[in-house]
């Protein structure tokens, strides 16, 4: 499989991964293996956007709102980060690839923030895709959390309330020297961002896939690649003009 040949490829593509559940249930299987699966699509997705030249790649591994699950489910996706994070490590390092986690870490019990700690400063030199894992995390506690920092400098007296403008917020948030995601795509049919980077996505492109996570491979993530290449981005601006043919 050869990476696309397109005029333009996004610098920061965003996944909100879903429909790991539904999968196990077509196929008469516990949620668990559609989760298994799904890490394996996620290691697909690594390579697709490495291979594509993409700079940066958000991947939605587990929300604030994902704690009112069942305990026993909320388990198994917490370990299956723990065993990402073991597993793939050593082999994302060896490619250059740079970790960042996003997300609330006040709170985190047990071994989690160490491993996410560990894997940050693992990969902070390297300099290849910067591979984005949103983790505990929830756009509106994120702005909430960005609002509270400014708050705080206001009460100090660092800062005028009428001196806070867009990029002062911008610099508070978790994404704070990632650009915003130009293209965001879901698996699994649903056209909705779940409290996904809704601050960042304000002129991103949108892509809903009718497959489930565990589905997803390179060949999708290249097609995806294809459908954003052939979008108008005006950013609310007009279409640039055709030159006109000298006669």
């Amino acid at each position: 499989m050869v990476k696309p040949d397109l005029p333009v490829i996004p610098k920061h593509v965003a996944i909100i991964m879903d429909g790991n559940g539904r999968w196990a249930n077509q196929r008469g299987l516990p949620r668990t293996v559609g989760h298994s699966k799904g890490v394996e699509a996620v290691r697909e997705a690594v390579k697709a956007a490495g291979e594509a030249g993409v700079d940066y790649l958000t991947l939605f591994a587990f929300s604030s709102e994902n704690w009112n699950r069942p305990e026993t489910e909320v388990s198994d996706l917490l370990g299956l980060m723990r065993r990402f994070i073991r597993r793939d490590l050593a082999e994302l390092h060896r490619s250059n690839v740079r970790i960042r986690i996003i997300g609330d870490r006040n709170n985190l019990q047990g071994d989690l923030l160490p491993m996410l700690l560990e894997a940050e400063e693992t990969t902070s030199r390297n300099t290849g895709l910067t591979l984005v894992i949103a983790f505990n995390y929830g756009s509106r506690n994120e702005l909430v959390r960005a609002v509270e920092r400014l708050a705080s400098e206001v009460a100090a007296g660092l800062l005028r309330p009428e001196d806070i403008n867009a990029a002062m917020i911008d610099q508070r948030l978790d994404t704070h020297g990632i650009p915003d995601p130009d293209l965001i795509i879901r698996t699994s049919g649903e056209e909705r961002l779940s409290n996904f980077l809704l601050w960042q996505a304000a002129y991103s492109e949108f892509l809903f896939l009718p497959d489930f996570w565990p589905d997803f491979d390179r060949q999708m993530f290249f097609d995806a690649l294809k459908t954003y290449a052939a979008r108008d981005r005006r950013f609310g601006g007009l279409t640039a003009k055709p030159a006109a043919v000298a006669g």
